[in-house]
């Protein structure tokens, strides 16, 4: 689904990420892990096209080499219209536009009947339908999470980016994002990406993980095989 070869990418004269090679399978719901300024974000910015990668290649879409996309050569807007959805970091809703209206937002860029898209919406997120008229800036902390990732499944993607997910949420949120994810990729085939600190969250959600330590690529593979051990030497402060 994506893979990334020889990346790397420099703040000023600061190199921030080192020949990151990083493969995430069709399917899988792989979590990106790594101690705070590792370099986790960064990498996703340069996916999605918000920061620009000095090196290497990012390649999207089918297992079939041919018949994948060169990321680098794309906008973030095509990207995004190629079926990736990202959830940033601090969610970035639109705090004075109604929750409709960030919705609508995320319509921009698909061809449909908004009343169909947002109906699938408000399936997985009841709770927006109750506030439509509501204030982005006055929701929850969660209820701002569920917005935000409403408005990236609007775009029916193939890949969902997620950030920091769980940051400043309530428990119970958390768990009904992680169970939404689960079910999503077992009814749709949605591949997940997660960059998520939370170790509960993640053995929980993924079936997958990969670890940054100082910008490079450490560790990888069945999150049943991340153990105390790496734990212990790669995410522990």
């Amino acid at each position: 689904m994506l893979s990334i070869k020889g990346l790397n990418q420099f703040y000023g004269g600061s190199h921030t990420l080192w020949d990151i090679d990083m493969d995430i399978p069709t399917g899988s719901r792989t979590c990106l892990m790594g101690r705070n300024g590792m370099g986790k974000t960064t990498l996703l910015r340069c996916v999605m096209g918000l920061v620009s990668a000095s090196s290497g290649s990012i390649q999207f879409g089918s297992d079939d080499d041919a018949a994948r996309l060169d990321l680098r050569k794309l906008s973030a807007d095509a990207r995004a219209s190629h079926g990736i959805g990202y959830v940033p970091q601090g969610r970035e809703i639109f705090s004075q536009l109604s929750v409709e209206e960030n919705l609508r937002m995320g319509l921009i860029a698909k061809r449909e009947r908004p009343a169909d898209a947002l109906e699938r919406v408000y399936t997985q997120f009841p709770v927006l339908k109750q506030m439509l008229r509501r204030r982005g800036g006055d929701l929850s902390g969660g209820q701002q999470q569920q917005l935000a990732i409403g408005r990236a499944l609007l775009l029916q993607p193939r890949l969902l980016i997620l950030d920091e997910p769980c940051e400043g949420i309530q428990p119970n949120i958390v768990h009904e994002i992680g169970d939404l994810l689960i079910r999503l990729n077992a009814e749709t085939g949605l591949t997940v990406l997660i960059v998520e600190q939370k170790l509960p969250f993640a053995r929980r959600v993924a079936s997958d993980f990969r670890i940054l330590d100082k910008g490079r690529a450490v560790a990888a593979g069945p999150i049943a095989d991340l153990s105390d051990e790496m734990v212990r030497h790669h995410l522990t402060v």
